[in-house]
């Protein structure tokens, strides 16, 4: 593409980008070592610290446009180097002004100012034929194209401290769009490609370090963070000076590739069961990569592009995307964070598995004493020795050092005396699901905490408020449900109860944040968000194989939306047993809406793990023995009928929950079962959803969001 067209493309594209943060390119010479030559080092800085990263914009590639042309025009320069501000290359392209696109030619126009940009990186030439070495010296976090910007230069160092390095556009429903699909493959092969583009993003977001990123092949070399740039700018002077060769291996362009590209049509099937286009778009993508021309690959990528930011599912995404890095942050409804108390020392009553993953959670994010409790000593050694064999494999697998491993063993006790709790600021509960026993928790721990210290409740579905009715200090009493694994989800359900008050609320939201959660405030309501609709959705489910509807018809019914796993499959996850309790204490709470299933309390009183059996392929199928515990009508419903139910069901409850005030808005819905159960980003959250769908207006007669508030099929199709 020729300059001027480039040029104009990048003029166009900014009046629709109006709130773009540009993202600066700031040249400097400096003298290669070795070589004794310069090179042009661009920085990458939107002038924000690194809680804020570096974004591609229009501008900000217009920018990155004219350094590198500026460096190509003279003689004496000898290599071109990009890298970015503090701990950050680039998050990827700005997203911020795709929703206000509403042309396909605009959308193509993104597209082709990405290629146009990097393309100079790899096709460096001085205005004198020249040839120049580009660099990527990757410093820190480096996604979508924060990292296609270096997968354009011809070489790459990469810094052990960096994290957050990959290709995550397949999580929000779209695909690498800038050159990925294409150069990624022939980098490091298809096999290794199809992981980082499909699998890891697909594998909630999974990302890279500085070392994986290097043992893929991804980057040519490998140097520590405290003097990564200066180590970088050594290889570099070695390189162009003559004195070192990069050798990568040869890309498997044969059978190989088709086998990649096959494994992972099978993942995304598994994963999203064709519901979202991104994932085999990008497939298709690496597929064609294999015998295409660089310049094709990338005009199939614009197309494609050009096609999914049209799209609704990319605008589902960017709703998702968008409440997720802002709304998740900032928990709707919180009080003064001033009012937060310090956190010197936390206590976790139970030592069974839940408490010790608490425990572990507690003791690696905020590193004071943790003290955990059980009823005999017995017990408490096994929660102790949960959590020292948890500290060794971190140790093993090098994700700590031996001195915090030490530290972390040294920092947690046991104890079956709660007055060992006394000098705690924090204590949360994790014993049996039952209001009396917690309750009795609660009131011995008052005997021995002082006024001000924290006592929070792990419970999934019983009431805050009524275990902190007796207490001389209610105030003090917050909900604080974690999702299993507690390691991996990352939603944290903050539920403040009938007298909880504002500096206890204050300290528990700081805890979240410390702990890296995403904290959503709720109302103290039976089941809170996440459970309340699981189970309205999983009551529906098993009405219809009470009626007679075979098992797996109920269970596939929403597997047209893509969802992490089926119904029935986290039924197995969470345990027939809880799912029951919860559903009880629902149907004593609302009534026939949740009505309890006698085959579900079958499944129970027989001690069965789940629905399913599995064959030995990991196949899920209905043993004769659990089919014989059924006890079923004759009036089966289709799956299309099943999923018209629930949806009905979810919207109903959604509308309830809302006119009960459970949560601020229909957006909290939405990130509640995102980060809480997975939902899809490519669907944009329940509520929009379910507007989409025509959902809501069917049950409600009224939509939860006003149009184009979620950006979901706000703009046109074209073809």
């Amino acid at each position: 593409m020729q300059s001027s067209e480039l040029d104009r493309l990048i003029d166009e594209a900014s009046d629709v980008a109006a709130g773009e943060v540009v993202t600066h390119a700031h040249s400097r010479d400096v003298l290669l070592p070795h070589a004794g030559r310069t090179a042009v080092l661009i920085t990458l800085d939107n002038g924000a610290d690194h809680t804020r990263p570096n974004t591609l914009g229009p501008r900000g590639l217009g920018e990155l446009k004219l350094a590198i042309e500026a460096a190509t025009a003279r003689e004496d320069v000898a290599a071109i180097a990009v890298t970015g501000k503090p701990f950050v290359l680039a998050a990827g392209a700005d997203l911020s002004g795709l929703p206000r696109i509403t042309e396909r030619e605009q959308a193509r126009s993104i597209a082709q100012i990405g290629h146009g940009v990097f393309d100079l990186l790899h096709r460096a030439v001085r205005d004198d034929g020249a040839r120049v070495p580009t660099f990527a010296f990757v410093n820190g976090l480096a996604l979508g194209g924060g990292l296609e910007v270096a997968l354009h230069c011809d070489y790459r160092t990469v810094s052990a401290a960096a994290a957050g390095i990959g290709l995550p556009e397949c999580f929000l429903g779209m695909f690498p769009g800038w050159g990925g699909a294409y150069l990624l493959p022939h980098l490091v092969g298809a096999d290794r490609a199809v992981s980082v583009i499909v699998e890891n993003a697909l594998n909630q977001n999974t990302t890279l370090t500085g070392a994986q990123a290097h043992g893929l092949g991804i980057a040519d070399a490998l140097f520590e963070g405290a003097d990564f740039l200066e180590r970088s700018l050594d290889w570099a002077g070695q390189v162009v000076e003559g004195s070192l060769t990069v050798e990568r291996p040869e890309v498997d362009r044969g059978e190989a590739w088709d086998a990649a590209v096959a494994r992972g049509r099978a993942f995304a099937d598994a994963k999203v069961a064709g519901a979202a286009p991104g994932p085999y778009r990008a497939l298709d993508l690496i597929e064609a990569a294999k015998t295409a021309e660089r310049t094709d690959a990338f005009a199939a990528e614009d197309e494609a592009l050009a096609e999914a930011i049209m799209s609704p599912e990319l605008r589902a995404g960017l709703y998702a995307f968008d409440l997720v890095q802002k709304r998740a942050r900032k928990p709707a409804g919180a009080p003064d964070k001033a009012l937060a108390r310090p956190v010197t020392k936390v206590g976790v009553v139970g030592a069974g598995l839940m408490a010790s993953q608490l425990a572990l959670l507690f003791l690696r994010r905020l590193e004071v004493p943790v003290v955990i409790s059980d009823l005999d000593a017995e017990r408490v050694q096994r929660g102790l020795g949960y959590l020292h064999a948890e500290i060794d494999k971190l140790l093993g697998k090098h994700r700590i050092s031996p001195d915090r491993a030490n530290r972390l063993r040294a920092l947690v006790s046991g104890t079956t005396d709660l007055a060992d709790y006394a000098d705690c600021d924090f204590v949360i509960e994790a014993v049996f699901e039952e209001l009396g026993v917690k309750q009795a928790v609660f009131a011995d721990l008052e005997l021995h905490v002082s006024p001000d210290c924290v006592l929070a409740t792990n419970t999934s579905s019983l009431s805050v408020s009524q275990m902190a009715a007796e207490l001389d200090h209610p105030e003090r009493v917050v909900g604080f449900h974690f999702f299993n694994p507690v390691a991996v989800l990352p939603l944290l359900e903050v539920v403040r109860a009938a007298r909880t008050d504002d500096a206890t609320l204050a300290t528990a939201l700081a805890v979240a944040k410390s702990l890296r959660k995403n904290a959503v405030l709720v109302t103290d309501a039976p089941a809170f968000v996440v459970n309340r609709l699981l189970t309205r959705l999983t009551s529906v489910l098993f009405t219809a194989v009470d009626e007679g509807t075979p098992v797996t018809v109920a269970d596939a019914a929403l597997r047209p939306l893509g969802l992490p796993m089926s119904p029935m499959v986290l039924l197995q996850l969470v345990g027939p047993a809880i799912a029951l309790h919860v559903g009880e204490s629902l149907h004593e709470a609302f009534g026939d809406r949740f009505p309890v299933s006698p085959n579900l309390q079958a499944l129970v009183a027989a001690t069965k793990p789940g629905i399913y059996d599995w064959t030995p392929e990991g196949l899920p199928y209905v043993s004769d023995e659990t089919a014989a515990l059924f006890s079923v009508g004759d009036s089966p419903s289709t799956a299309e009928q099943v999923r018209e139910r629930a949806l009905d069901a979810l919207a109903e409850e959604v509308g309830l929950m809302l006119a009960e005030g459970v949560v601020a808005a229909p957006m909290d819905v939405d990130l509640c079962l995102i980060l809480g159960a997975g939902w899809p980003f490519h669907l944009g959250g329940l509520t929009p959803y379910l507007d989409r769908e025509g959902v809501s207006e069917r049950v409600l007669g009224r939509r939860f969001l006003p149009p184009g508030v979620a950006s979901v099929g706000s703009g046109p199709r074209q073809g």
